[in-house]
């Protein structure tokens, strides 16, 4: 598919654009909001994804009067995704934006991302953030299965730390199978990763998702009992939750952020 426009002005906190190589993401995460955002019915997505082929073409073109921002790559779609490695449409686009030295933010599942340090370690002011809900991989593959395991994401984060990028985590969705007691573990593997920030979120259950997750549950029953419960019946767990990792967060020098 082609695109008609490259950036489009976003109304996400620190973000002046956005930016989506693709339409459609597969990584078919079970939770994801962006089909709603899309009107792409939940049963097709992560399997018809729109490839913007001409969109480092136009963005070169928009960069040349566009007012300098922040621009979040991406924000209904993963830049990494698994057709990125055909493609590279998300490293012609940060081409296009280091030459013009626009700020990126770059958020993903996918430690594909390391492939391109070479570029992301040459802007002056570059964030990458990876999101991560769970520690638990087995639980990661029935809801995201698409996506890069959790230790290979946590490598991806400190090689890029390492190499003197921004690098934050997106804790969020917090699964509920997360416990009290799993959070410091949780924040000193965070930390060693070379995180300097931890956003964090809730499920949240717009229409579709709280559907789409049941079914990918409907074989794990424990599993189910554990999500429904701690997101419709203990209205305390995500603040308890929330609270803990505050105070963690606290302990170890790390800007938390509320995306609740």
């Amino acid at each position: 598919m082609v695109c008609k426009t490259a950036l489009s002005v976003s109304t996400l906190p620190g973000l002046k654009y956005s930016l989506n190589p693709y339409r459609g993401c597969m990584h078919a995460c079970a939770y994801c909001y962006a089909p709603n955002v899309l009107r792409i019915p939940r049963e097709y997505w992560g399997e018809c994804i729109g490839v913007k082929t001409n969109i480092p073409a136009i963005l070169a073109k928009e960069l040349k009067t566009k007012k300098p921002g922040v621009v979040g790559i991406s924000t209904v779609t993963d830049p990494y995704q698994p057709l990125e490695k055909n493609y590279s449409l998300t490293r012609f686009c940060l081409e296009q934006l280091v030459s013009h030295d626009f700020p990126a933010h770059i958020q993903t599942k996918s430690a594909l991302v390391t492939r391109d340090i070479d570029i992301i370690s040459r802007f002056s002011d570059a964030q990458v953030m990876m999101s991560i809900g769970t520690m638990n991989d087995q639980e990661r593959r029935l809801l995201e299965p698409f996506t890069s395991p959790i230790p290979d994401r946590l490598a991806a984060l400190r090689k890029l730390s390492d190499a003197g990028v921004k690098t934050a985590i997106f804790f969020g969705p917090v699964y509920p199978t997360i416990t009290l007691g799993d959070i410091p573990s949780i924040i000193e593997r965070f930390k060693e990763s070379g995180a300097s920030e931890i956003w964090i979120d809730r499920l949240n259950s717009k229409p579709g998702i709280w559907e789409n997750i049941s079914m990918r549950l409907s074989h794990h029953p424990e599993m189910y009992q554990v999500f429904s419960r701690n997101v419709w019946e203990d209205t305390d767990y995500y603040q308890s939750i929330r609270k803990e990792i505050h105070q963690r967060g606290k302990e170890r020098n790390l800007t938390i952020i509320d995306a609740f």
